[in-house]
């Protein structure tokens, strides 16, 4: 069986982590690198009396965690690990149900896997019920790949896939960061139904906060994905504001009052909505070559590994 490292970042968890830890092990997985955030309770001496090998991380937040443990499995080439499978500790998620995520991967049909916690309804508060499907929503009109539950905290990938992706969030938006990522560097996504139950503990993901940091960060990275998306809604922005003031000018002019300013100020408005329109349309001709390149050089590569693969045959 390839090698597979269980990831479970950890923040006061010592009501499930146990549970989760010995499920794991009771099906066979023996590498499990508990990534704990310097939790106040004893959730660190559980995870070691259960058998899990135990990491405090340096800097703050759920992001952060994940970019450090990746960045330690990747270096500890010893081990070979081929997957990684991240999990919450928050005994949300079934160990049970690990085979479902690893299956694509093992296939060969998915290098990245994603827990669909709508699959079967799931333990939601209608608040992140809303929140989560705007998220994919937009996710999904930003990025042109239909997925249901960017969010997730069950996940599966390869090696690869991990090394390829750059990660930069130190919060809850890492996953919509990785989902991006994988976007981005054309990784094959696939989604799988899975069971999520309701947490133990209070949650800490805040609705109005993290869902402002999720949202911003979906926006802020669609800059170098599609640029028609990032300016076209600063455009349309300027463009209403330039036509409200607008329609205000007209009708006051109609009754025999002239705003010079303010009609400067609708031509600023209406001109600057266009140019950010044809922005985007540049930028995304721009992204379009960069794609074909990137294409045309995995095709290089890929041929490249096959005459390899027949030099080897040879011998």
């Amino acid at each position: 069986m390839e090698k597979v490292c269980i990831l479970i970042p950890t923040l006061n968890e010592e009501e499930s982590i146990g549970e989760i830890v010995r499920e794991f092990k009771e099906r066979g997985f023996e590498d499990i690198l508990v990534f704990d955030g310097n939790s106040t309770d004893s959730t660190r001496e559980i995870a070691r009396r259960e058998g899990a090998r135990v990491e405090v991380q340096r800097g703050k937040g759920k992001g952060t965690a994940i970019r450090e443990a990746f960045e330690l499995i990747d270096a500890e080439t010893e081990a070979e690990v081929e997957m990684v499978v991240m999990i919450d500790g928050d005994g949300t998620y079934l160990p049970s149900e690990v085979d479902k995520l690893l299956k694509p991967i093992i296939n060969g049909k998915a290098d990245h896997v994603i827990g669909n916690r709508f699959g079967f309804g799931g333990a939601f508060t209608w608040s992140h019920r809303i929140g989560n499907r705007m998220v994919n929503k937009v996710f999904g009109f930003g990025y042109g790949v239909r997925l249901n539950d960017i969010l997730s905290g069950y996940r599966a990938f390869t090696m690869k896939c991990i090394r390829r992706m750059n990660l930069q969030k130190s919060g809850f938006e890492i996953e919509t960061e990785m989902a991006i990522e994988s976007v981005k560097k054309g990784e094959r996504i696939k989604e799988v139904p899975i069971t999520y139950k309701k947490r133990k503990g209070e949650s800490k993901l805040g609705f109005f906060k993290d869902g402002s940091r999720i949202a911003h960060t979906l926006y802020m990275l669609t800059k170098t994905h599609n640029p028609m998306f990032y300016f076209g809604i600063i455009g349309f922005i300027f463009l209403i504001i330039g036509l409200l003031s607008g329609t205000f000018v007209v009708i006051r002019w109609l009754e025999g009052i002239t705003h010079v300013l303010l009609t400067i100020f609708t031509a600023m408005m209406i001109m600057s909505g266009v140019q950010f329109f044809m922005f985007g349309v540049f930028g995304d001709l721009l992204v379009t070559v960069q794609k074909d390149t990137i294409e045309m050089l995995r095709d290089r590569d890929r041929d490249r590994d096959r005459d390899k693969d027949k030099d080897k045959d040879k011998y």
